[in-house]
């Protein structure tokens, strides 16, 4: 099983998903690793990727959940704002999906305390905009989980709802 953490920019999708990884004794992936530079120089300037920017970043991320899945699972942070992209990651199988669910006012204020991402702030307002709401039925199924409490509340989050909802590492 891979599990996608996923969420807008600032959400905290790496810090969580190494901790999830940790806790289950998986490995941890970046999706931002895997973005082209082309993508990467665009964020950079200011500027939100488009469907086109992100169709061979999916495509490549698909190709990894299936050789994760292959030798016992991982954990990968990955934006995943769209249903469409989230179908993309579910194609190979054996995903589960954990949502960080939090405001913008929130994610804001993290954004700006944090430094050396690639992206910048002010490409929040695109990320919320962009953003489908998994969930909604039971083919968007995931867990969702709010960031508004400590680090290793969050985890700890993340991990007993994904138990829950069946998954076991």
């Amino acid at each position: 099983m891979v599990i996608v953490v996923m969420g807008v920019s600032g959400c905290g999708k790496s810090a969580v998903g190494a901790g999830v990884a940790q806790r289950l004794g998986l490995p941890f992936y970046d999706a931002d690793d895997f973005h082209p530079e082309a993508n990467r120089d665009k964020m950079s300037r200011g500027e939100a990727l488009t469907d086109g920017d992100r169709t061979p970043w999916l495509g490549l991320l698909a190709e990894r959940i299936a050789e994760w899945n292959q030798t016992g699972g991982a954990v990968l942070a990955c934006s995943a704002l769209k249903r469409g992209y989230r179908d993309v990651l579910r194609r190979p199988g054996g995903v589960a999906f954990v949502f960080l669910d939090g405001g913008f006012e929130t994610i804001q204020q993290r954004i700006r305390e944090r430094s050396g991402h690639f992206m910048p702030a002010s490409l929040l307002e695109s990320q919320f905009a962009t953003l489908e709401r998994p969930g909604q039925d039971a083919d968007d199924a995931c867990v969702t989980v709010p960031i508004d409490l400590p680090l290793d509340a969050v985890i700890d989050g993340a991990v007993a709802r994904l138990r829950s909802a069946g998954f076991s590492a």
